[in-house]
């Protein structure tokens, strides 16, 4: 294959693939930006901006599907809308959808205005007027060269010839083969290795791809002897690297898996985790056998909802609005709508989708399905009519007033909720966000635990996470509110807090240590002996004194402010089935306390954090 030291330049299309050059990978959608740009318009009609992108990428989605690229557009009602989508030829149909999902959230926020975006797998354009045949835009191409390079100052000169070459190979092969190739030499005789990729859109015919590869290739060539060039024009995508380009042979995809994939991970726009093992525990969660294979359009959700009318609303959180919804064949549903606005939202779903669905268990709630078609996802849920336990506990006039059996009952549920989540099927999550709020009751009063947003997995070799703070300011506790410190005793205090909640039908108060602290005021009466008297009022004494006791007291247990000193979830649960079994005494109040809030410096002394209450 070699000859005088030299490796020769080869291009081939997607599928004659040769393994000489090209490395294989797992999958990946290569969502990594290359370019961004966003028109800024003072005579865009913003009324419809909105609608229109949601209806044009509607009618770009089946396409892409398809054929993995798509153009669509729509004149009426004002502004128009032009839009192509392009994933580049190598991409397998999964990524392809990955990456056309990820585009079109990472787009949205032009509007009102136009946008076009090129990402390292895929490129999406919206814009008011017929640009499909353009080749070149000088105003708005770009170029992208790398800021530093590895090839010896001496070898420059041969590189940049081997750029030369690889990217003049890779220009006649996308030619003739419908606007793709890849293209590559590898190192040889001390000169760094170069490889190419090139896309054409498929809306230019063969002489309009070839003016703009000769455009792109152009400016791609004054980057070298940088190792790495991206020329984004137009009508096309060129790419030079010294890195080798990362190819899947097994093209064929099953819709199944191709569906799920985009249930779980297009819809939420997609986020870097390890991914083998994102796609290890996908597959397996296909194999189960699980119900979650459920696509519903946005429309669809739209009618159910009444349009997301107000009176279908069930509740309004940091984390979205949830609506009630009646499907045509009756069935009724919770949809819970979140507008992506910032990168966090789309971590924040992530984590809510893979881990939803990747465990099963009566207390934690059940997710359906969802919807990537809007300008915000829809995530589809079973239906609780009982609504959040927040709405039950401390509504002002509550309709039905919890009895002690039932206030045991969620308890519980929550409880062995948790428990599950710590371990019981093999992985340790940590919810970071356990309240009332994201408890939901269905028709017999079962807890159901919600809102996984914030929740992180802690690999099994690991103690703790050092995390930035997430939670709600009340439940969070001290060594994670102080140090960022997360184990899942952080959930274990939450739940503390919550069990006292319940039982004694107030709020705790998230601003003060005083006596409105529902914390202080149980612990009190605990150091009085009379734990009974923190029992909510509207029971009229009608509940077992020295089983409420107990209960409390591992309510006290659990907010103990050294983490080590709280039982675990599993124990937890043991204590709470066996009535005829004493909690033991906790050992803190269930407060913050100054050997908590300090910490120590280098120097042996200690600054106050977070303000410094004592511990009475």
């Amino acid at each position: 294959m070699k000859s005088n030291g030299a490796s020769p330049s080869i291009a081939l299309p997607l599928l004659a693939l040769s393994s000489y050059f090209f490395s294989l990978a797992v999958s990946d959608p290569r969502i990594t930006e290359a370019g961004f740009y966003c028109e800024n318009s003072t005579g865009i009609v913003a009324g419809n901006s909105v609608p229109n992108f949601i209806a044009v990428m509607r009618g770009i989605s089946e396409s892409v599907i398809d054929r993995r690229w798509g153009n669509y557009s729509l004149a009426l009602p004002p502004p128009a809308v032009y839009s192509l989508a392009q994933c580049l030829g190598d991409l397998i149909q999964t990524d392809c959808l990955l990456c056309f999902a990820k585009s079109r959230v990472r787009i949205l926020p032009c509007r009102p205005n136009f946008g076009r975006l090129y990402l390292d797998g895929c490129f999406l354009r919206d814009d008011g007027y017929d640009f499909y045949n353009e080749t070149v835009d000088p105003t708005h191409d770009m170029l992208k060269c790398s800021s530093n390079s590895t090839v010896p100052v001496e070898r420059a000169a041969e590189f940049s010839d081997r750029v030369d070459r690889v990217l003049r190979n890779v220009l006649a092969t996308a030619v003739l083969n419908k606007g793709f190739a890849v293209a590559g030499e590898d190192e040889a005789g001390g000169v760094t290795g170069v490889y190419a990729l090139a896309q054409c859109w498929s809306t230019l015919d063969a002489g309009g791809c070839r003016v703009c590869l000769e455009n792109a290739t152009s400016k791609a060539r004054s980057c070298a002897p940088e190792e790495e060039a991206r020329a984004m024009n137009a009508g096309c995508f060129l790419r030079y690297s010294t890195t080798k380009v990362h190819i899947i042979i097994a093209i064929a995809s099953s819709a199944a898996v191709v569906t799920l994939l985009v249930l779980i991970d297009a819809c939420i726009g997609y986020k870097k985790h390890n991914k083998k093992q994102v796609h290890n525990s996908l597959m397996q969660l296909l194999a189960s056998g699980s119900k979650f294979r459920l696509y519903f359009k946005y429309e669809t959700l739209e009618k159910a909802t009444n349009f997301f009318h107000d009176s279908r609303k069930l509740g309004q959180g940091g984390g979205g609005s949830v609506y009630k919804g009646i499907l045509s064949n009756g069935k009724v549903i919770a949809v819970k709508r979140l507008v992506f606005n910032t990168q966090q939202w789309a971590d924040d779903l992530f984590n809510e989708v893979t881990l939803i669905n990747e465990i099963q268990h009566k207390n934690l709630i059940r997710l359906m399905g969802c919807s990537i078609e809007g300008p915000e996802s829809l995530l589809v849920y079973e239906y609780l009519p009982n609504k959040s336990l927040d709405l039950v506990l401390f509504a002002n006039n509550a309709t039905h007033i919890l009895t002690w059996e039932e206030r045991l009952h969620i308890i519980i549920g929550i409880a062995e909720g948790l428990a599950y989540l710590h371990g019981g099927w093999g992985v340790k999550i940590i919810h970071r966000d356990i309240k009332a709020s994201n408890i939901l009751l269905d028709e017999n009063l079962t807890a159901k635990i919600a809102d996984f947003g914030l929740a992180r997995y802690i690999a099994s070799d690991k103690s703790h996470l050092s995390t930035g703070i997430a939670g709600t300011i009340g439940y969070m506790a001290p060594e994670y509110l102080v140090r960022g410190q997360l184990t899942e005793r952080a959930d274990v205090y939450a739940f503390g807090v919550l069990v006292l909640e319940i039982l004694s039908g107030r709020k705790n108060s998230v601003y003060t240590l005083g006596s409105s602290s529902v914390l202080q005021s149980v612990w009190k009466h605990y150091k009085s002996n009379n734990l009974a008297a923190c029992v909510d009022p509207a029971l009229r004494g009608e509940f077992p004194v020295l089983e409420a006791s107990n209960v409390l007291q591992i309510g006290l247990l659990c907010t103990q402010a050294s983490m080590e000193l709280r039982p675990p979830m599993s124990g937890v649960v043991e204590m709470l089935q066996d009535k005829d079994r004493v909690a033991p005494q906790p050992k803190q109040p269930p407060f913050l306390n100054a050997s908590v809030l300090f910490d120590k410096s280098s120097s042996g002394s200690r600054t106050c954090t977070h303000g410094c209450p004592t511990s009475s």
